[in-house]
């Protein structure tokens, strides 16, 4: 499909260091954007779907580093079906596995662990709810896996792992298990904080450290934070990814943002939701997270769009995550909600007011144009205004 949007009011990039690209429109064909900035009238004339969005603001696809999947668009924790389509309506188009720790009954035996992840990653490559991508199958760290079964799942396309919720004596024992991982090729991720179920251990910075994986799960609390104290260790010992989440600790948040910036280290700080869990189920989660942001610290509201965007793009080495030349087309339209105090989606997250969705497209496909049916109406008017595909890509409302 061949796909325009046109007359945007801002285009807001995914890369903090330079945020805005100039313009007022986006191309995309083939599932990849083909131009930013401004699209020909030859080439709009080609388009099967031409989006107007009457001044709004289009940003790249949200992408949550850390979501409780299990199999299929369910969730056992909160007994809800649908709850992946329905993030898509909070602008989320990227999902990205916390592991499959929550499937009943779940194996802990290396042959268990290795064929659960195995089972859940290819799953999600033929499946995906409301247009989302999730990437799936993070192998769970546990006594008795050796080098040998990593190297087997990375040859077999599992690309992820998790330490925090195996069987060991002590956090230390994963330090050689995350090695391996790293070895070949594998992304680390690792529990922070307190334990969050039975028979696991809480991971303090002295263990992270160690350790040296990826990205730092939830690291602000997942529920429960470490003390302050541990986290300049993290940012001056370690090259270590720290992803906050909504679920955790918000004052920690904050402090863990103006910690990075002041590091020159905000490439490593990333934006997830860490859901669904015992907090429950939040659609709006990482736009709710760029309004703390931006609206509760003098983090650049921009700044705070890349830290869920192309930040978690760059770390898991992903295609998505940008508003440029050859990324994946997954974008959202934003805009102020109607009723609102601010004119403009930006405005908007800078008072603290969740913005309205009024558009999200993955893959070059729009899955809904006018408005999401988990946010207010937008201020402007955004929808279709060429359409050669027969389909009708309005929501029915609340």
């Amino acid at each position: 499909m061949k796909t325009a949007i046109v007359n945007l009011g801002t285009i807001v990039n995914g890369e903090w260091r330079n945020p805005i690209t100039k313009g007022d429109s986006i191309l995309m064909d083939q599932g990849k954007i083909v131009e930013v900035g401004s699209v020909s009238g030859e080439a709009l004339k080609s388009c099967d779907v031409v989006i107007d969005a009457d001044g709004a603001v289009a940003i790249p696809g949200l992408i949550d580093s850390q979501v409780h999947n299990t199999f299929g668009d369910y969730t056992p924790r909160q007994k809800t079906v649908g709850f992946l389509e329905s993030y898509t309506h909070g602008g989320i188009t990227t999902a990205i596995t916390a592991s499959e720790v929550h499937v009943p009954g779940r194996p802990t035996d290396p042959e268990g662990v290795k064929a659960l992840a195995l089972a859940a990653f290819k799953c999600y490559q033929n499946y995906r709810p409301g247009g989302m991508r999730v990437y799936a199958g993070s192998m769970i760290l546990e006594p008795g896996l050796k080098e040998e079964d990593f190297k087997e799942m990375a040859a077999k396309g599992v690309w992820l792992t998790k330490a925090g919720f195996g069987a060991v004596q002590t956090p230390f024992d994963y330090v050689p298990l995350i090695g391996w991982a790293k070895k070949y090729g594998m992304i680390t991720t690792v529990h922070t904080g307190g334990s969050s179920i039975p028979g696991s251990a809480g991971i303090w910075a002295e263990h992270l450290i160690a350790m040296q994986p990826h990205v730092s799960f939830h690291v602000n609390g997942g529920p429960v934070a470490m003390p302050d104290e541990h986290y300049p260790r993290l940012i001056n010992e370690s090259q270590i990814a720290l992803q906050v989440v909504t679920a955790g600790n918000l004052r920690t948040t904050l402090m863990i943002g103006d910690l990075c910036r002041k590091a020159n280290q905000f490439d490593r700080f990333l934006i997830a939701t860490d859901t669904p869990t015992g907090s429950g189920i939040m659609p709006l989660g990482m736009l709710y997270m760029i309004t703390y942001l931006a609206s509760l610290s003098d983090m650049p509201v921009e700044w705070a769009i890349a830290a869920a965007t192309g930040n978690n793009a760059r770390v898991y080495r992903l295609n998505s995550g940008f508003l440029k030349q050859g990324c994946d087309a997954d974008l959202v339209v934003l805009d102020a909600c109607l009723g609102g105090s601010k004119k403009n989606a930006l405005d908007a997250l800078r008072n603290g007011d969740i913005p309205a969705v009024a558009a999200v497209v993955t893959d070059g496909v729009p899955r809904f144009v006018g408005r999401s049916r988990n946010t207010p109406a937008p201020i402007k008017k955004v929808r279709v205004v060429e359409n050669r595909v027969l389909h009708d890509f309005s929501q029915i409302s609340h």
